[in-house]
């Protein structure tokens, strides 16, 4: 039998699952909290205004997301996906894993931990070096 905290992740996760979809949407306010707080990349800042620069991204056209693996309890959502870009210069695809963890409450995204390939991405877009000199 469900309860309410089955409830809750359920709701919690269809919430997730269309935050994953605002890269071709690009609608997060409705999903986001507007003083969400947001930690990766060794920064911890507050803003919708930051999900919403990261949807916007200069370049980088036609994301589509593919979920690897998605996890919901109580009001935590945990989500290992694969984001592929079209390169708008050259046209080419280009693909960045990430881990991404949420924590909402009443329906939005209140905090955000997280982490993605951005250095395989340049790499695949060739402004970076294949391998990493070594000192």
């Amino acid at each position: 039998m469900s309860g309410p905290a089955e409830a809750v992740s359920t709701r919690n996760a269809e919430v997730v699952r269309r935050y994953l979809r605002v890269f071709e949407t690009r609608n997060v306010a409705e999903l986001v909290a507007e003083d969400v707080l947001v930690h990766g990349a060794t920064s911890h800042v507050r803003g919708r205004h930051h999900p919403e620069q990261a949807v916007l991204t200069p370049g980088l056209s036609n994301c589509r997301v593919q979920v690897d693996d998605f996890f919901a309890a109580a009001d935590r959502v945990s989500v290992a996906c694969t984001l592929t870009y079209t390169h708008d210069r050259s046209g080419k695809d280009l693909t960045m894993s990430g881990l991404k963890s949420y924590r909402l409450h009443d329906g939005r995204v209140v905090e955000f931990w997280g982490e993605t390939d951005l250095y395989g991405m340049l790499r695949q877009a060739g402004l970076l070096p294949e391998q990493i000199p070594s000192f």
